[in-house]
């Protein structure tokens, strides 16, 4: 069944003319049909080389929000409309504004994971692959990092000579993950190495053997020498690590690195998203922006990618 809906799928995305974009994150059989998989910066840079008519994000809704920027002139759909980021919707744009107001001479760095909103009130984007980098190419001395204070007091120790102020924030998947939930799993596999998302708690945070996004984690256990690894991100990277590397053991630092919002995307609300994107039926779940809402929430997006380059 599984693989005659995917066979549909790719005789509909044909016809349509779209392309399938797919986190990381999504489950084995979306990533097999997805025309680009990877993180929110790998995507976010791959959606402006494709021609076609309409793109389908798999992810979440500021994934799209992203996407649509980069492609104004593109239809783009999410897959699954309720798929949204509790990160990305904890702060008000008027908090950051009011900020901004009192410090005008400290820069807002908008972590990838915030609504177009908030992005409006924002100097650039980053993402966890990208922030360190950016962050140290950046002519401002003094930042406010938002919205993730477990990824800004990463960047702030990576990039000491900058004033690097942080609010309360952060993914609240990563967030759950205790140091007894490292200890456990250390003890449980004690020859492997521990590969963790810069979302983590500082106290995971300094026990690593390696720190990066979801991509370089995952390149990082394919290219490494070693043959045992706790993953610690979301649950499905260690799957994917466990088809890609066969000859490896990969296991999870905790099983509490869920994300609800990203597994609610199945393979028919692709199939169906397809089905539906022209009818105009209510059916297929796509982005609407104003051209002043792209334009205003754009300028931290390419300042992202000039950076990030």
């Amino acid at each position: 069944m599984i693989s005659k809906i995917q066979e549909e799928i790719l005789k509909l995305k044909k016809d349509k003319n779209a392309v399938i974009l797919a986190h990381s994150y999504q489950a084995k059989e979306i990533i097999e049909i997805a025309d680009e998989t990877g993180d929110s910066y790998a995507l976010s840079v791959a959606a402006k080389k494709h021609d076609c008519s309409a793109f389908i994000m798999c992810g979440v809704h500021f994934m799209a929000e992203t996407v649509k920027m980069l492609s104004p002139d593109k239809r783009v759909f999410l897959a699954n409309g309720e798929a949204g980021c509790p990160m990305a919707e904890q702060m008000e744009p008027e908090l950051i504004a009011q900020l901004k107001a009192k410090e005008p001479d400290r820069a807002v760095v908008a972590y990838i994971n915030t609504t177009a909103a908030l992005k409006e009130v924002c100097d650039v984007c980053v993402t966890s692959s990208t922030a360190v980098q950016i962050v140290e190419k950046m002519d401002a001395d003094k930042i406010l990092f938002i919205p993730d204070c477990n990824l800004g007091g990463y960047v702030a120790k990576q990039v000491p000579d900058k004033d690097i102020k942080l609010l309360e924030g952060g993914c609240p998947v990563h967030a759950s993950v205790t140091a007894s939930d490292l200890k456990r799993a250390k003890e449980l596999h004690p020859e492997a190495l521990v590969l963790v998302h810069p979302e983590c708690r500082e106290e995971i945070v300094r026990n690593a053997d390696y720190i990066g996004s979801t991509s370089g984690i995952m390149n990082f256990a394919k290219n490494s020498d070693a043959k045992e690894f706790i993953i610690g991100t979301e649950i499905s990277i260690t799957e994917h690590l466990q088809y890609a590397c066969p000859d490896k053991e990969f296991y999870n630092l905790s099983k509490k690195i869920i994300c609800p919002n990203m597994k609610l995307t199945t393979l028919m609300d692709v199939y169906k998203t397809l089905l539906n994107m022209d009818k105009n039926n209510g059916k297929a779940c796509e982005i609407k922006m104003s051209d002043e809402q792209i334009k205003r929430a754009g300028v931290c997006i390419d300042e992202m990618i000039r950076l990030g380059g």
